[in-house]
């Protein structure tokens, strides 16, 4: 059972009724985490505005989604392992054993496995990381400001992941367990 009201768009005043308009005109719905949001106009303006800056970053959508799938596996977000899922396979066309070895913190791609190794170390270090882990990624061609994204991406998830952790947010994507 949720613990945090989506506000339908239909109920919306205000700055959250501008916000659910832009959505539905830029994804044909809103989502319920972001309608689960839209109960603080602040946190969804600045989730929106902090993935669409992240979204026009070096990392690109593909390594942005397989981030969001390691992060949300790790901190156990189903809701947010659905969504990414679903997202990186019919609007960025990863295929599927790429998403399932994302889950699991695995890619194919050296420099990949090293960004998603790095997102694992910020979060198992809670942001302690060393000069090795630091140079690891590097050294696998991550450039300094592919890194300071990859620190984002993690921020990034790290509050949608408690987000929907805490509201209990209904999946409204295909279900895909997070372990």
């Amino acid at each position: 059972m949720t613990r945090l009201k989506a506000i339908s768009p239909e109920e919306a005043t205000g700055k959250t009724k501008e916000l659910f308009t832009a959505i539905q005109g830029k994804l044909g719905m809103v989502p319920n985490m972001m309608r689960t949001m839209g109960n603080s106009p602040a946190l969804l303006e600045g989730y929106l505005t902090f993935s669409g800056a992240l979204a026009h970053g070096a990392l690109g959508a593909k390594t942005g989604e397989l981030l969001a799938l390691a992060i949300s596996s790790n901190n156990n977000c189903d809701y947010c392992v659905a969504a990414h899922s679903f997202i990186g396979e019919k609007l960025v066309h990863i295929d599927s054993s790429a998403l399932k070895n994302a889950r699991s913190g695995a890619a194919a791609d050296i420099k990949t496995a090293a960004i998603l190794k790095f997102a694992a170390q910020l979060l198992a270090k809670k942001g302690m990381v060393s000069d090795e882990d630091v140079n690891a990624v590097k050294n696998a061609g991550a450039t300094e400001g592919e890194i300071a994204e990859i620190v984002g991406h993690v921020a990034l998830n790290i509050l949608t992941n408690y987000f929907n952790n805490t509201a209990n947010t209904v999946v409204d994507f295909p279900a895909v367990e997070a372990n």
